[in-house]
């Protein structure tokens, strides 16, 4: 995930942009990570998940969110990858 980006994507109202980039500092603050972080956990993700499928990187979006514990309620930090496959690779199959 490239954090610039977020920063500095179009669309959407000041308003909008100003808390969802708000939202973001939050959340990562909360959780006590930067975005270097983030990015040293892209590029593991990257050469863990490339040994068994092929993935497209331009489109891996990599969030750090808040989401709420199904046992409890209690709203924790969570992890969001998203990452578009192109193939299986033929060597695991």
């Amino acid at each position: 995930m490239d954090l610039f980006k977020f920063f500095g994507r179009s669309g959407g109202g000041s308003k909008d942009i100003a808390k969802d980039r708000l939202q973001l500092l939050l959340i990562h603050d909360r959780a006590n990570v930067s975005p270097q972080f983030l990015e040293m956990v892209r590029g593991d993700l990257i050469d863990v998940i490339s040994d068994y499928i092929e993935i497209d990187e331009s489109g891996l979006d990599i969030k750090l969110t808040r989401t709420k514990r199904e046992r409890d309620g209690a709203t924790v930090p969570a992890l969001v990858a998203n990452i578009p496959i192109r193939k299986m690779k033929e060597k695991i199959r």
